[in-house]
């Protein structure tokens, strides 16, 4: 776990903890904290859990011991007035000390909190040396302004050194580095040793590079020049270890300039890192991305995993446009409605039609098998506007490409031509069984 990954109120109540710890209560107590913690990161909610609001069991006051107060006879006598005081006084002094073991508890923790602030501050620091008994690696100058991440980073030193790692787990801030390279572009390379500061971009230059990319893309640059680029801002913020809004914003855009480019390899490398970055609460266009992953597993017919990812939306989620247009989608492909799914081809969301467009010739081809098997003969303008081709030209040439052009009079104008179904239908059943039962999809992940 690194220092990013810990939510500022997790930090808070670590310090509060660690504060109100005894020395009678200390192993038990650190040992109930690692584990809770431990089972917030194996679930993914340490962001999402209140941490405020959790109250360890082992720091809570025990509970006073519950007298008897009944008379009970003593070899057939009542107690005495000696014995009755006596059990008052013992009452008396268990609240009393019990009273002034908390009140010491609160003492400690907002000693312990002054403390953490002091060191908290000299983190802000680079020039000063921090105590030896924190193990800091030296702080590099930075702009607190502009680099809000390595802030956070370091300015959090002070809670998370006190929580030692175990030795099995490798401390991955000590080989976190920051860049110093002032290039707004830079080719992407892959790397084959470790990195070097000075040939990696900081946060700051990296937010005016994609600017500066999105400026480049609106002025119709290459594509090839454009994803080289932006492979070369992600590996940036990797080998920086930054993971924020932005690191999700660079991802969402160069998976959307994928489709734009039918580049569907980087397309599914952007998706799987933004299901990451998601699930570790981090803001985004989820929704989009959503309808978007729909869409990828009805293109693969992967219906295992689509009923399993649709069962873990939220109504929040099925609430929005895209996801709602997605999952209507999947209806009418489930019910055979290919009416339906062609009008919703029409009018899909955000970037929606550019993965349509990679399985909407195998459902215009499943359409046809339908069409062709319940008429006689269809005219191309019916066939034309039912599956949605933009021209009727596209429509016949569609019909050549899978071999079912059967028209009762190939000389007539495409807008009077008739398609003649039965010969029609078994020419497209042959082409579907050869073409369409297996799917291919490029960089699936």
């Amino acid at each position: 776990m690194s220092a990013e990954s810990w939510p500022p109120q997790l930090k808070e109540w670590v310090a509060k903890c660690l504060g109100q710890m005894t020395d009678a209560n200390r192993e038990e107590a650190q040992a109930e904290l690692r584990g809770i913690i431990s089972s917030a990161f194996a679930a993914k909610t340490l962001w999402s859990t209140d941490w405020n609001g959790l109250q360890l069991k082992s720091l809570m006051p025990k509970p006073p011991p519950v007298y008897n107060l009944k008379r009970k006879s003593v070899e057939g006598q009542l107690p005495g007035k000696k014995a009755k005081k006596a059990n008052n006084n013992k009452t008396l002094a268990y609240v009393q000390d019990n009273f002034n073991d908390q009140a010491a508890l609160n003492r400690r923790a907002e000693r312990f909190q002054r403390e953490h602030d002091i060191e908290r501050n000299k983190a802000f620091q680079p020039s000063q040396k921090p105590p030896a008994k924190y193990n800091y690696r030296p702080a590099p100058a930075f702009d607190a302004a502009a680099d809000p991440v390595r802030v956070v980073l370091y300015a959090c030193h002070a809670v998370l050194t006190t929580f030692p790692l175990p030795q099995n787990v490798i401390n991955w801030d000590r080989y976190t580095i920051v860049g110093t390279c002032q290039d707004i572009f830079k080719d992407y390379l892959r790397l084959t040793s470790e990195p070097k500061p000075e040939t990696i971009r900081p946060y700051n230059v990296l937010q005016q590079t994609l600017l500066a990319l999105k400026k480049k893309w609106k002025e119709r640059c290459t594509y090839p020049w454009m994803c080289n680029q932006l492979k070369s801002l992600r590996q940036d913020l990797t080998v920086q270890r930054i993971k924020n809004e932005f690191t999700v914003q660079v991802y969402e855009i160069h998976a959307r300039i994928a489709l734009e480019s039918i580049d569907m390899v980087e397309y599914n490398q952007c998706q799987a890192t933004l299901r990451t970055l998601y699930d570790l609460g981090i803001p985004g266009k989820v929704e989009e991305f959503s309808a978007y992953r729909i869409l990828m597993l009805l293109h693969g017919r992967n219906r295992s995993e689509l009923n399993l990812y649709v069962g873990q939306l939220t109504p929040q989620q099925k609430a929005d446009a895209a996801v709602k247009h997605a999952l209507d989608l999947q209806r009418a492909m489930a019910m055979g409605n290919y009416h339906a799914f062609f009008e919703l081809y029409t009018t899909a969301p955000n970037m929606g039609a550019y993965i349509m467009d990679h399985f909407i010739d195998r459902e215009r081809a499943k359409a046809l098998l339908v069409i062709t098997k319940a008429y006689k003969e269809v005219p191309l303008t019916f066939i034309t506007k039912e599956l949605a081709f933009e021209t009727l030209e596209d429509a016949r040439l569609f019909l050549a490409d899978h071999g079912a052009d059967t028209f009762k009079d190939p000389r007539h104008p495409d807008s009077q031509k008739v398609l003649e179904c039965k010969s029609a239908h078994a020419k497209i059943a042959e082409v579907f069984e050869e073409k369409y039962r297996r799917v291919l999809i490029k960089g699936a992940i």
